[in-house]
This record gives C-alpha cells, sequence and structure tokens, in this order.
C-alpha cells in the first residue's frame, strides 16, 4: 500500500472517529461541526503539516554556505537514492535525533538537531541522513506528518469535551463519565493509528538507508549512540508534543510515564541486529 492510499485511508478513518465523538458529544448538531472541524483539518494537514512540525521544533534552514559539509553529504546521498535535493534544517536541541518531512520528494525535508551533528562522527550521520531520505523515497513523510497533525487536533477535540461537555439529542447533559472516557480514547486512537504505522517502516527504512549511504554497519552505531543519549537527554519540544515522536528516528521521549504510550518505534537492539546482519 502506498504512501498517498495510506494517507487517504488514514484521513477518512479519523474523519468517521471524529463525527463519533462529535455525535457522542452533541448530537447530530455535534457531528457536524465535528465533520466540519475533520475536513478543514485534513485539507490543512496535506498542505501545511510539514511546515508546522518544523516551526514547532524552531528548525532553521541551511544551505551549501552555512553548512557546506552537511550539505555535500546530503546531495551525495540524494543523488544515489535517485532523488531530488531536499531542503535542509537543523534544530537547536542537544538530544541526538533526526527526521524527514514534506508531502513528496519534490517538496521535501530532512531536519536533524545540533546534538546529533555533534556528537555522532561522519559515517554515522550519513547513515542517518540515508535512514531519513529512505523514508522520502518510500514517501513515508506525508503520512508521518499528517499523522502527528491530525493525532494533536484529536486530543484537542477530546479536550473540548472535557471542558464543554455535551448534550444527547432530547436536551439532556451527556454523562461525564462517557466524556472522560472520550477524552482518553481520542489520543490513544491516534496512538494506536502511529504504532502501527511506524514499526514495519522504521525496519524498512534502515533497509533502504544502509542501502543508499553503502555502509549498514555505521547507520547500526547511529542508532546506538542515539538511543543512549536519547535516554538521558531531555527533547523538551517532543514532550511538548509527543504526537509528534514518531517521526524520529529514535524515539526521543523519556521523562514522563504518560510517554509510553507513544513508544511507536521497534526496539533498537532488533534494528541493530538486522542492519549487522546486512554486513
Amino acid at each position: 500500500m502506498n504512501g498517498s492510499l495510506k494517507t487517504t485511508l488514514l484521513m477518512a478513518g479519523l474523519t468517521a472517529f471524529f463525527g463519533v465523538i462529535g455525535m457522542v458529544l452533541g448530537g447530530k448538531g455535534g457531528m457536524m461541526i465535528a465533520l466540519v472541524f475533520a475536513a478543514v483539518t485534513n485539507m490543512w494537514a496535506y498542505w501545511n503539516s510539514d511546515k508546522f512540525v518544523l516551526r514547532h521544533y524552531r528548525a532553521h534552514q541551511v544551505d551549501q554556505n552555512a553548512a557546506p559539509r552537511l550539505f555535500a553529504m546530503i546531495a551525495q546521498l540524494a543523488q544515489n537514492a535517485g532523488l531530488p535535493m531536499p531542503k535542509i534544517y537543523v534544530i537547536e536541541n542537544d538530544q541526538p535525533n533526526a527526521f524527514a518531512t514534506g508531502r513528496n520528494p519534490e517538496n521535501a525535508a530532512v531536519a536533524a538537531t545540533t546534538g546529533l551533528l555533534s556528537s555522532l562522527n561522519e559515517d554515522e550521520i550519513a547513515g542517518v541522513m540515508a535512514h531519513e531520505l529512505a523514508h522520502i523515497q518510500n514517501r513515508d513523510t506525508l503520512i508521518m506528518t499528517v499523522t502527528a497533525t491530525l493525532a494533536g487536533a484529536l486530543s484537542m477535540l477530546a479536550n473540548f469535551g472535557l471542558f464543554f461537555g455535551g448534550s444527547t439529542q432530547n436536551g439532556g447533559r451527556q454523562n461525564v463519565i462517557v466524556t472522560l472516557l472520550i477524552a482518553l480514547l481520542a489520543p490513544l486512537a491516534a496512538t494506536l493509528v502511529q504504532m502501527a504505522i511506524s514499526r514495519t517502516r522504521e525496519f524498512e527504512a534502515d533497509r533502504r538507508g544502509a542501502q543508499i549511504c553503502g555502509q549498514p554497519q555505521a547507520l547500526a552505531s547511529a542508532l546506538g549512540k542515539i538511543a543512549g543519549q536519547a535516554k538521558v537527554i531531555d527533547n523538551v519540544r517532543a514532550e511538548d508534543n509527543p504526537a509528534t515522536a514518531h517521526m524520529f528516528i529514535i524515539n526521543p521521549l523519556h521523562a514522563h510515564a504518560v510517554d509510553g504510550l507513544f513508544a511507536t518505534h521497534p526496539r533498537t537492539e532488533e534494528r541493530i541486529r538486522r542492519l549487522l546482519a546486512m554486513v
């Protein structure tokens, strides 16, 4: 199933979920409001979710003059993969990590943290960037970024339920317990979607990324270093918006127990094992 079809099905499924929540909270009127909200959110997410995520992480774009070695590295990797040159962003964050975004290869971007650029060697950085280019080539980035945006919208809709409650068709107040359950289930449903799309996708991006850079052992080493440092270095902006965690090469969350709900990545040890088996 290609990325565009996955994204269409995801949007359709979450739109239906929006409608159900709206119906429970506000009857037919609530359902119509929720469906309109879903339609607007879907359209906005398709065209603008990549910009939203980059802005959330305060990423700044760099060019050949600002980061010549990184630019040359990614240009060579993109050529290896047969991809257009993506935009390159750097995020001021001590935690080593990276992600890719964009609705298609022609409108793609890769982002790396300053922690990644300072703590990994050149071969390891190339492995990480090749992994992100693999996501672009596999057209994962659209569904990754749209999911992050829609998951946040679902959480917001659930919070409306907490604050405003709802009413049944006969005008009676909605049961508070039901409203609380909706507030919990909406973000959980989005998380389950993230888990479903993330695990096999990461294995495939590892495999293809190793082919693009030609050094599976370097990517394996990078994953080990990133995972180790991500456990002890906070990524505050990821903690503020955990629905974006699945976009990173390694889960950036660790500070709060609730972050376990967003553990969308496969075990790093298994990813490393598979990469070393390619050597």
